[in-house]
C-alpha cells in the first residue's frame, strides 16, 4: 500500500512528461533547489515531485534531495545549492531552531528561501513560510475523533518529532478540544516521530500497559498506520478508535478500509505548487505577491462518508 500514492503521482505527472520537458527547454531559467525530509513517506515524496514539475513547467532545471530530519545533511545540501548557483531554495526545514543557520546561509549568498510545510523559529529569513493551518487541522481531526470515539473513553496519543514545531501544534489543538471532556482520559502518549515503525512499536508498548484503551490520536497518519498495525495484531482494533492527520493514500485505503476513523488532509500538493510558483514571481519581479511571510493552508477532514471524492494523492475534491 505504501508505494500506491506513488505510482498514482508518477502516473498523473508522466502524462505531462513532454510537455514539461520542452518548457525546460525552450526556455532555460537556472535551477530549483527542492530540499524535503523524507521521500520514503508519501507526503514528503508528493510534496518533492509537486515542487520538481511545477519548477520543470516553469522552465527550471529542478533538483530533489531529502535531509531526513538532519540538519548536517541539510546544511551540506543548502552548500550544493549555494555552489550551483540556484535561483532559489524550496525548503521543508529539519528542525525549527537548528534550519536557521542553513537559510542565513543561503540568503547570505543571495539565494531565497521559501520554506513549505514546517516553520522556522525565525521572521524575516525567508521570503515565505507556506505551511498547513496545523492548529485548525488539529481542531477538526479531535472534534470528528470526540463524534467517533464517544464524550468518554481512555485513549492514548502518538506525537511527531519535538524538533518540528507541527507536532506540538497538533498535541495543544488536540488538547484544546479534548481537554472540553472531563469523561475522556488520555491514559498514555509517547513520541513516535512521524514514523510507522515507530507507531507499532510504541503502541505496542502502551498497550500493554493499558489494554482496556478506546482510542488513539495521532499526530500523523504513519504512526497511525504503526498503531494500527500493532492493534491488528493484539485482536484489538475493531474496539479501538484511530484517526491520523496527513490524508496520505495509505491513510485513505485504511478510512476505505473502515480500519481508521479518519485523517486530516493536509494540501500538500496546493502549498508545494504555489512555493514553486512564489519563488518564480519573486525571480523574475522581485516580490512575492503575497503580504508578510506566512501563508497557512487550511486542512480537510477525510472520512468514510467522503473518502470518494479523494481522487489523487493529498487531493479532496469539493
Amino acid at each position: 500500500m505504501l508505494m500506491k500514492g506513488k505510482r498514482l503521482l508518477i502516473a498523473a505527472l508522466a502524462v505531462t512528461a513532454p510537455l514539461v520537458a520542452g518548457a525546460a527547454a525552450a526556455q532555460d531559467k537556472g535551477l530549483i533547489s527542492i530540499i524535503v525530509n523524507d521521500t520514503s513517506n508519501p507526503y514528503w515524496f508528493t510534496e518533492g515531485k509537486i515542487a520538481e514539475a511545477t519548477a520543470e513547467e516553469l522552465g527550471y532545471e529542478a533538483n530533489v534531495s531529502s535531509h531526513k530530519g538532519d540538519t548536517n545533511t541539510e546544511s551540506n545540501q543548502v552548500d550544493t545549492a549555494i555552489t550551483n548557483q540556484a535561483e532559489a531554495i524550496i525548503l521543508d526545514p529539519a528542525n525549527a531552531d537548528g534550519s536557521i543557520g542553513a537559510v542565513r546561509k543561503a540568503v547570505d549568498a543571495g539565494i531565497p528561501v521559501f520554506i513549505v510545510n514546517a516553520e522556522i523559529n525565525q521572521q524575516g529569513l525567508a521570503k515565505a513560510q507556506l505551511v498547513s493551518n496545523n492548529a485548525q487541522g488539529a481542531a477538526l481531526g479531535a472534534q470528528q475523533w470526540v463524534q467517533s470515539v464517544g464524550d468518554e473513553a481512555k485513549y492514548v496519543e502518538l506525537k511527531g518529532a519535538p524538533s518540528d514545531n507541527n507536532a506540538a501544534t497538533r498535541s495543544n489543538g488536540y488538547e484544546t478540544v479534548l481537554s472540553q471532556y472531563p469523561s475522556l482520559e488520555r491514559v498514555g502518549s509517547d513520541v513516535a516521530n512521524w514514523d510507522r515503525t515507530q507507531g507499532y512499536s510504541k503502541m505496542q508498548s502502551m498497550l500493554q500497559a493499558n489494554p482496556d484503551v478506546d482510542g488513539v490520536i495521532s499526530g500523523n497518519d504513519e504512526m497511525a498506520l504503526g498503531a494500527i498495525a500493532a492493534l491488528k495484531e493484539a485482536g484489538k482494533l475493531d474496539d479501538v478508535v484511530v484517526g491520523g492527520f496527513d490524508g496520505s493514500p495509505d491513510a485513505v485505503e485504511a478510512v476505505r478500509a473502515g480500519e481508521m476513523a479518519y485523517t486530516v488532509l493536509q494540501p500538500v500538493a496546493i502549498f508545494a505548487e504555489e512555493a514553486v510558483r512564489m519563488a518564480d514571481t519573486f525571480v523574475r519581479t522581485g516580490e512575492t505577491g503575497i503580504e508578510g511571510e506566512k501563508k497557512l493552508f487550511d486542512c480537510m477532514l477525510v472520512t468514510a462518508e467522503n473518502v470518494d471524492q479523494y481522487t489523487d494523492p493529498f487531493v479532496l475534491e469539493q
